[in-house]
């Protein structure tokens, strides 16, 4: 069975209210009072009607969330009973200052206004019915401004939660937008590379058709040579079922494939070129002994280090210098794009689309790719792709 814990914990604070109201109901009897040198002509001795009342002006509290102007209302006139009897005001101020608190804040500012006078004028009955005490205006007045701090602190409270929900929706509402943006980004990335890899399988089968043909031709006379014709055939075979598996998780696109052929690790140094002539120092250094890529990955590798250097080109700021560095590894081709900048802002972090594409496309070939700023400042892009069948 499920329990409401906000009706649970408000009964328990009616039950504890109701409690210690009646305990300084028992104590402020007239005897005490008049001992402190108060006048108490007309009050009434504590009873069991007396403490009733009260019990039943603290009852409403377990309804303060729920319906906290009604629970006022309510808890009013067993107080009003109080002063007209004779048994003395405030014996369930303090439930009502609950009440009232409750009602500022859970509702709006009509309603809590509406509560604010309730209250005012159920004291001014209880001080004018009542027994004649020594209550002078300036007691009034400290009542009159309890009753607003205590009205003023719901309110605040509410305030404060209305903000509070204000920034969460907010935050919820950006979240969403640059979720919905980033699914975009990947989405156009996955369409481009799809483009780009038709290109490379439609070339590894135009290959596997020319020397299919050349082997047919040379078969009866020069068996060798066909053999030659037909191991090359099997390895680019396979080079075309790897690209086909890669892209079949991302191909989807009604677009035409762009023509001519595609840029790779080779065009390297003419865009490192190109980043000199817009305005970034930029240094290419290659480590290793170069050796023939897959095609997938010599494209994937190229626009890396290009969606790097145009990073560093519009965030590095002025007078930072960027370095390729590209290792060719046993098993592995390692590319790095590092600069020395630290932008307009002074921050090294960077963010963008073309980043969220680079990732995509690492991911693709199963490589790993680092994005970040680097320990002795700047910022840097880092991929290592993994290359099989001896490349």
């Amino acid at each position: 069975m499920r329990i409401d814990r906000s009706r649970l914990h408000d009964t328990v604070l009616a039950g504890v209210v109701a409690a210690a109201s009646v305990a300084l109901f028992l104590l402020n009897g007239p005897d005490r009072l008049q001992a402190e040198g108060l006048t108490v002509e007309g009050m009434r001795d504590p009873d069991p009607i007396g403490a009733a009342l009260v019990v039943l002006a603290c009852a409403p509290v377990a309804l303060r969330r729920r319906w906290p102007l009604r629970a006022l209302c309510l808890g009013a006139v067993p107080e009003a009973l109080l002063g007209v009897l004779g048994y003395g005001t405030g014996s369930s101020s303090l439930a009502g200052l609950v009440l009232l608190y409750s009602v500022a804040a859970h509702r709006g500012l009509a309603v809590a206004l509406c509560g604010l006078l309730i209250s005012l004028t159920t004291y001014a009955l209880d001080a004018a019915a009542g027994p004649a005490q020594a209550a002078s205006w300036s007691e009034h007045v400290v009542v009159a401004m309890v009753l607003l701090a205590a009205w003023g602190a719901g309110r605040s409270l509410r305030l404060r939660r209305a903000y509070l929900e204000e920034l969460r929706d907010r935050a919820d509402r950006l979240e969403r937008a640059h979720a919905a943006d980033t699914r975009a980004a990947r989405a156009e990335e996955r369409s481009r590379i799809a483009r780009e890899l038709h290109d490379v399988v439609a070339h590894h089968v135009s290959v596997m058709t020319v020397q299919a043909a050349a082997a047919r031709r040379v078969l009866a006379s020069d068996p060798d040579l066909a053999r030659e014709a037909l191991s090359a055939i099997e390895h680019t075979g396979r080079l075309a079922m790897t690209e086909m598996r890669n892209i079949v998780g991302v191909l989807r696109t009604d677009a035409r494939a762009e023509l001519g052929p595609q840029p790779g690790m080779q065009d390297l140094p003419l865009l490192v070129e190109q980043m000199r002539e817009a305005g970034l120092p930029t240094r290419l250094l290659v480590e290793g002994e170069p050796r023939p890529l897959p095609a997938g990955v010599d494209l994937a590798a190229y626009r890396l280090v290009q969606e790097g250097l145009t990073n560093s080109l519009r965030h590095a700021g002025s007078g930072a210098e960027a370095v390729v560095t590209v290792r060719h590894e046993p098993g592995e081709l390692d590319v790095e794009v590092a600069d020395d900048g630290v932008g307009a802002s002074g921050l090294p972090a960077r963010t963008g689309h073309g980043l969220v594409g680079i990732r995509e496309r690492v991911a693709l070939y199963g490589g790993i790719l680092s994005i970040g700023p680097l320990p002795g400042g700047g910022f840097g892009v880092r991929a290592r792709f993994p290359l099989k069948d001896g490349q």
